[in-house]
């Protein structure tokens, strides 16, 4: 029973474009900033590249049942190439034209859309797996690929 005013009343609402939720999402957030020395951008603004993994980390999060870990990060970054010094030119094209704006509250639609293009099957497996998978053909890990 719900016994503080955040607190659902029932069980969480599923659907279109809302999410899949676990606890503690925003700890994501933190845990991305560990990355930002090691982050490969290009044309991109961090805040937007930051913004679109770590709700692809969130995402990952919430279908393992659990609040968000290193791994989580590490997973999101790498299915966008971010963490690669050298991604592929198809794959930088794709950011390019998802990523931008994505920081903005404005851009909720965008953001989910990136959120989209990873498959719950992709992250339910482990990080080594998904890292393994982007070194052999990154467009295992991403439905537009």
């Amino acid at each position: 029973m719900a016994d503080r005013p955040g607190d659902l009343a029932g069980a969480q609402p599923v659907g279109d474009r809302l999410g899949t939720p676990g606890p503690d999402a925003g700890y994501a957030i933190k845990l991305a900033r560990t990355f930002s020395d090691r982050l490969k951008t290009g044309k991109l603004a961090e805040s937007d590249v930051v913004a679109g993994c770590v709700a692809v980390a969130i995402k990952r999060s919430g279908l393992l049942g659990r609040g968000p870990v290193v791994h989580d990060l590490t997973a999101a970054f790498t299915l966008w190439g971010f963490l690669d010094d050298a991604p592929k030119s198809e794959l930088v094209a794709l950011r390019e034209e998802v990523f931008p704006q994505v920081a903005s509250s404005h851009h909720y639609a965008e953001r989910r859309e990136i959120v989209d293009l990873t498959s719950s099957e992709v992250l339910h497996r482990p990080h080594s797996l998904i890292i393994e998978d982007y070194k052999s053909d990154w467009r295992t890990n991403i439905a537009a690929g």
